[in-house]
């Protein structure tokens, strides 16, 4: 008996997103390449920001840790890493403490003038956190009207397409139609990541802000009168303010 061997004929698909970049005209392709560039430069954004603010978390942890342990306000910036963004607001706030003097300063109460200072330096730390977010959000705004446009120019193809042949055979339109859903489809892949990550960071950053904020006011405290805001455990406040049983 003869061996036969079965041959399976690769078909490639006429219609996909390779048919559209080879079959695509410059209007196509420009899109497609806009598309790409948003959704490159959304996931960079979300990843820098997501560093960042796991950077900033760490620090919060070691400045609880290390800061507030040590025995001087000069020791407890020596014990944290250079560049660090705790160490820079202690820094900051030290040094308007320490040059509370001069003209300009004649007039402000020493506790205005810490606050001033920390308020730049914690101003300063929020505009690194926003930075990028304007971008997610322009991006998951704008993505399906990009996408959608690539869509009303697929289904013009079709058409022209339709009125050239004469016919609205399944030859003639499936192509360009095919080209208008991916379109589509990629839009609002662009999109979702953009959008979601947005909230997400937002999420976060208000995270973020809070321990710097708070670590702000009791640096602030502690440089004007000498103590760290004293926090009521969590169990004493609860207890207090629970009626108490019969």
């Amino acid at each position: 008996m003869e061996n036969t061997e079965a041959t399976t004929a690769v078909v490639e698909n006429p219609y996909g997103l390779g048919a559209l970049w080879e079959q695509g005209d410059f209007v196509a392709k420009g899109t497609l390449i806009i598309m790409v560039i948003m959704s490159l430069t959304s996931w960079y954004v979300i990843i820098m920001k997501l560093l960042d603010q796991r950077k900033l978390m760490a620090s919060a942890k070691l400045a609880e840790q290390k800061f507030w342990t040590a025995g001087s306000i000069r020791e407890a910036i020596d014990r944290l890493p250079k560049t660090d963004t705790y160490r820079m607001i202690a820094e900051d706030g030290l040094r308007a403490s320490q040059h509370h003097e001069g003209r300009l300063t004649d007039r402000i109460a020493l506790h205005e003038w810490v606050t001033m200072s920390l308020q730049r330096s914690i101003e300063g730390v929020n505009n690194v956190l926003q930075g990028g977010l304007p971008w997610l959000a322009t991006v998951g705004s704008t993505a399906p009207f990009v996408g959608l446009f690539g869509t009303v120019w697929g289904i013009y193809h079709a058409l022209v397409a339709i009125g050239v042949s004469g016919q609205a055979s399944i030859d003639k339109v499936a192509g360009p139609v095919g080209e208008a859903l991916i379109m589509t489809a990629i839009g609002l892949a662009v999109a979702v990541p953009a959008v979601m990550g947005y909230n997400w960071l937002i999420r976060r950053n208000k995270s973020v802000q809070e321990e710097l904020g708070n670590f702000a006011s009791d640096l602030h405290a502690f440089l004007v009168s000498g103590a760290r805001v004293a926090v009521p455990a969590p169990t004493a406040a609860a207890s207090a303010a629970a009626p108490a049983k019969k």
